[in-house]
């Protein structure tokens, strides 16, 4: 997944009103648009270097985006609207390996009457669904963590993703690790426990977790290493 443009450097000032950030860049302070809405928890930091977008339409109040992060020396992803896109990528160049090469991709399919997931995957008599959720949290080192705040949207995902396995979908969550510091991925229970019990659940109905990071350049951000998992008992 390519940047539209490449990126600008600069240093993080603050946050407010959950989409505007004030960035330094050089000796001039800008405002740019967060395209995160989550907590980003341990990231916002005054001082800490950031990477941004600048966007081609005249028409744009705001020119600038804000997309990376970097804390404690890495690089970390917060533009969740691209998560997609990355896995997006990630599929069409196979580097999922738990999918085939040749599958058929959908991106935002409706299921049911109230829910839409990310992507369908289908091949003759296989059909799955995959939601993506992005990660950016990480409170010991190397360990990644999801969520970094209460999601009830992210427990409705799980419990129409148990209803489409009773329809003969094959069911997913890919968690996209948006850091290059992270080898474990875990869920974050004590911010979330209703998440991740129902989670545990889920995976004994036979929900799939996969878990990926991500390699960073100023052009652009690619799925990378598979990362280990394991669930809450």
């Amino acid at each position: 997944m390519n940047f539209e443009n490449k990126l600008i450097s600069g240093v993080f000032i603050k946050r407010y009103k959950r989409f505007f950030v004030d960035v330094k860049i050089g000796n001039k302070v800008i405002t740019a648009h967060c395209p995160n809405t989550g907590s980003m928890k341990g990231l916002l930091k005054e001082g800490n270097k950031v990477w941004l977008s600048k966007s081609n339409n005249p028409n744009r109040k705001l020119k600038y985006t804000l997309q990376i992060i970097e804390d404690e020396s890495s690089k970390v992803g917060v533009n969740t609207l691209l998560t997609n896109k990355i896995t997006l990528d990630a599929l069409k160049n196979n580097l999922i390996k738990e999918f085939d090469k040749d599958v058929l991709i959908k991106p935002e399919v409706k299921f049911g009457d109230n829910a839409r997931f990310d992507f369908l995957i289908t091949k003759k008599n296989y059909k799955a669904f995959i939601e993506v959720k992005n990660v950016t949290l990480k409170r010991k080192p190397k360990i990644a963590e999801f969520p970094d705040a209460i999601t009830t949207r992210g427990a409705k995902h799980i419990e129409e993703l148990i209803k489409a396995k009773k329809k003969g979908y094959e069911i997913y969550i890919a968690f996209i690790i948006q850091r290059e510091d992270c080898n474990h991925f875990t869920i974050a229970s004590d911010i979330d426990p209703e998440y991740s019990k129902l989670l545990s659940h889920a995976v004994k109905k036979k929900l799939n977790i996969l878990c990926y990071d991500c390699k960073f350049s100023l052009k652009g951000i690619k799925l990378n290493n598979k990362i280990n998992f394991k669930i809450n008992e």
